[in-house]
């Protein structure tokens, strides 16, 4: 079984910043890709940006430039770095962690960034 847990979220105005943390909590399974997903209100879940456990990313368009992922394997944590937020990045923003066996998520973490 994997736990995870995501922490960071909150109110921001406009153009600020705001830094997401994952904890993915196993004695089994090794992790490997992780990644960032969220969901606006009345839109389905969608991709944010992954990092597999060998460092590569992946980036919504949305977010390219703005958002960076990173990952510290020993820790198994991924950390969502969000700069220049803008109103239409207010979601609630979940943390994905994969193993060989399955997916897991978190409850989530909320984003608001208000105009």
């Amino acid at each position: 079984q994997v736990q995870v847990v995501e922490s960071g979220g909150g109110l921001v105005q406009a153009g600020g910043y705001l830094r997401l943390s994952c904890v993915a909590s196993t004695t089994i399974f090794s992790i490997n890709a992780m990644g960032w997903y969220r969901r606006a209100p009345g839109q389905q879940r969608g991709l944010v940006a992954t990092v597999t456990s060998g460092g590569s990313t992946n980036y919504a368009d949305s977010v390219k430039g703005r958002f960076t992922i990173s990952r510290d394997n020993a820790k198994n944590t991924v950390y969502l770095q969000m700069n220049s937020l803008k109103p239409e990045d207010t979601a609630v923003y979940y943390c994905k962690a994969i193993t060989v066996r399955a997916a897991y998520w978190g409850q989530g973490t909320q984003v608001t960034v208000s105009s």
